[in-house]
């Protein structure tokens, strides 16, 4: 999204690239190397694409990322883009531009590669999640509850809705950025659909309770059912706060037919467990165009799982939206995360 400010399958890893700024590799096993927490360490980062265009496109506003059928990397854009990356090197490869029905361009959040390489987009203007096929045309449009539509045709905040969208137990999961009207502040729900026959239906949803002061821009499930979740927050003069928990859905309440939440007894949210502050990574040498708590943070709104290491850690790739900001800086992040 084009952030305001806040108050308070899987593919072999990625090799390093001549074009990547920083740290050497760590160490499958020796989890303290460029340690963020006991339970992630940073690789190394790259700021390889900042303020770069490709056949006359922008390259930047990342807000979501992909590992495509290829091996490849799919990252959409917020200014209606979809990118193909290499791997190693981040390079384009190609771009597609994205539209509603109506040749409109979308504010487009949310990214995921099917088997049949057709994307799952969301967007969160109304909100959405369209099909396209790889030349960019819409195939179809999943269903959207009418309360998580923007206000005054449901309850969701303008600029608010779903920004993180990921596979989730055969179908989809939909993260809601903000809460509801109605619904408790930081309190944000997430949509999943269960998929049959090629098409998916509405299913279970679930409440999620941010950190005070944070939305939730990005998710990625994993193949036990529990959920890597990003929160994040901007303070002018202050800069970002980026945290990564582990979230298990597996024994919350199905929230959608709650009206209100509240909080209130009797309704069970997703357990969280913090995994990493961002901001208590080595910089690694980053520098920052903005105030920061750690010169190595920005916008970071993308993320997915890579691969594995040796030592069974997983590869998570993060990536900042630039909003074409002078002040801000297209970032790609290569985390390690033990689960």
């Amino acid at each position: 999204m084009r952030m305001r400010s806040v108050l308070a399958t899987a593919t072999a890893a990625l090799a390093a690239a001549a074009c990547l700024t920083a740290a050497g590799p760590s160490h499958a096993n020796g989890p303290q190397h460029n340690a963020c927490s006991p339970y992630v360490s940073i690789d190394r980062f790259s700021d390889a694409l900042d303020k770069t265009t490709y056949q006359g496109t922008f390259v930047g506003n990342f807000s979501a990322l992909a590992v495509d059928r290829d091996g490849s990397l799919a990252a959409v854009s917020d200014r209606s883009a979809l990118f193909s990356l290499d791997a190693d090197t981040l390079a384009p490869r190609g771009v597609v531009a994205l539209a509603d029905e109506n040749g409109a361009a979308l504010d487009s959040e949310g990214l995921v590669v099917d088997r049949d390489g057709t994307r799952l987009i969301s967007t969160e203007g109304e909100p959405a999640v369209r099909r396209y096929d790889t030349d960019g045309r819409i195939l179809d449009r999943l269903p959207v509850p009418d309360a998580l539509r923007v206000a005054p045709a449901g309850r969701a905040v303008s600029n608010g809705t779903f920004e993180g969208l990921t596979w989730f137990r055969g179908g989809l999961l939909a993260s809601m950025e903000y809460a509801l009207s109605g619904d408790t502040a930081g309190i944000v729900r997430f949509q999943t659909w269960d998929r049959g026959h090629g098409r998916f239906a509405l299913s279970a949803q679930y409440g999620y309770r941010a950190d005070t002061g944070l939305g939730v821009p990005e998710v990625t499930a994993l193949p036990d059912g529990r959920l890597l979740v990003l929160e994040r927050g901007f303070t002018s003069g202050v800069g970002n706060t980026v945290r990564l928990y582990l979230a298990d859905p597996r024994r919350a309440t199905d929230t959608s037919g709650v009206e209100n939440l509240t909080g209130q007894s009797g309704v069970r949210l997703i357990k969280k467990t913090l995994l990493a502050d961002i901001a208590a990574c080595p910089d690694l040498g980053a520098t920052a165009k903005q105030p920061q708590p750690n010169p190595l943070l920005d916008n970071i709104e993308a993320m997915t799982i890579t691969g594995r290491t040796h030592g069974g850690r997983l590869n998570v790739l993060l990536a900042s939206d630039d909003n074409q900001n002078s002040v801000q800086t297209t970032r790609f992040y290569y985390l390690r995360v033990r689960v």
